[in-house]
């Protein structure tokens, strides 16, 4: 499943980690309420494209209900046979917002730096967060969810193109992206312009050079 857009790994996850709570297959409606998403369409779209894949089956011809297909099963079942591998899908500035660059890798992560939610694994770019102990280079285990509450480092994403790692501050006239360096300022934003893809779970380092 490495060639997944980042979309289409949310989609597998969601139901890889919630194929046992639902008794019947999800409904395309219920899997865009679960996800947070609010076009139908573009699920549907995105639906499709999984089934050409081969990834998820529909159960009828107007795809009222998905489930995965025993070969997205066994492929997961095979990059993560530990438990403890995720996706590590590229770089997030911690700084000026860059795009996020999705690569195509599994990472083995400990158990004690993730949740039991869907997480991935983010490389830090810049230095707006080292007074939170945060440097260039290390890595960042993202829980993946759409909200966060006030204080929590999270990865944004700015007009729907630019990813950055920062503390958030939600306010019904602005959101504020908030580094953790006395050098900076924090960034401004109408709330519609900031999408909350994920909260900080974890971190890790590498002292090699």
């Amino acid at each position: 499943m490495d060639a997944l857009t980042r979309k289409q790994h949310e989609i597998i996850d969601f139901l890889l980690q919630n194929q046992q709570n639902f008794s019947q297959p999800l409904s395309l409606d219920k899997l865009c309420s679960a996800l947070g998403l609010k076009s139908r369409g573009s699920l549907h779209r995105i639906v499709q494209d999984l089934i050409e894949l081969g990834l998820i089956e529909p159960m009828d011809r107007k795809h009222r209900g998905v489930r995965l297909t025993e070969k997205a099963k066994q492929i997961a079942q095979a990059n993560e046979s530990d438990g403890n591998s995720l996706r590590y899908v590229g770089v997030i500035a911690a700084g000026k917002p860059i795009e996020a660059i999705e690569t195509q890798e599994y990472m083995t992560i400990p158990h004690q730096i993730k949740t039991d939610n869907p997480c991935y694994v983010l490389k830090v770019k810049g230095n707006s967060m080292i007074e939170e102990g945060i440097y260039d280079g290390d890595w960042v285990i993202i829980e993946q969810r759409c909200h966060a509450r006030n204080g929590e480092i999270v990865v944004a994403l700015v007009d729907k193109t630019e990813a950055t790692l920062k503390f958030i501050e939600q306010y019904p006239h602005e959101t504020l992206l908030i580094p953790a360096n006395s050098s900076m300022q924090a960034m401004h934003y109408q709330p519609a312009q900031v999408e909350i893809q994920g909260v900080l779970v974890g971190q890790m380092r590498s002292y090699r050079h």
